[in-house]
């Protein structure tokens, strides 16, 4: 049976952040010719869900561009995220009581 659905683990950290983060990321996602798919635990705590397409860079890198919910700044929000093989790069924002722009780094593999 061929299913597009894999389940992964990442773990994170949250640089230039004021705030304390979650750090462990189980995720769960489809992909179909690039489209991307899933739900993952997020950093503050929450279900994230996304949708997405993943854009391969190279032989063991790629660009994932899609839009995310379950964060506190906005219902929905853009995600962008750099992979260069289990290894991941995304921009980060704090909001509400202040703003406040981050990387998260990270590192994921699949179980």
């Amino acid at each position: 049976m061929n299913t597009c659905i894999g389940l992964f683990l990442a773990l994170s950290a949250h640089i230039g952040l004021d705030k304390s983060y979650n750090t462990i990321h189980p995720h769960m996602r489809c992909t179909t010719n690039s489209y991307i798919t899933g739900l993952y635990y997020n950093s503050e705590s929450k279900v994230s869900a996304y949708v997405g397409k993943e854009y391969e860079i190279g032989e063991n890198s790629s660009l994932e561009l899609g839009l995310v919910t379950g964060y506190e700044y906005r219902d929905v929000i853009p995600m962008i995220r750099y992979k260069i093989g289990q290894l991941f790069i995304a921009p980060a924002y704090e909001t509400i009581d202040h703003r406040n722009y981050g990387i998260v780094f990270g590192w994921e593999m699949k179980i």
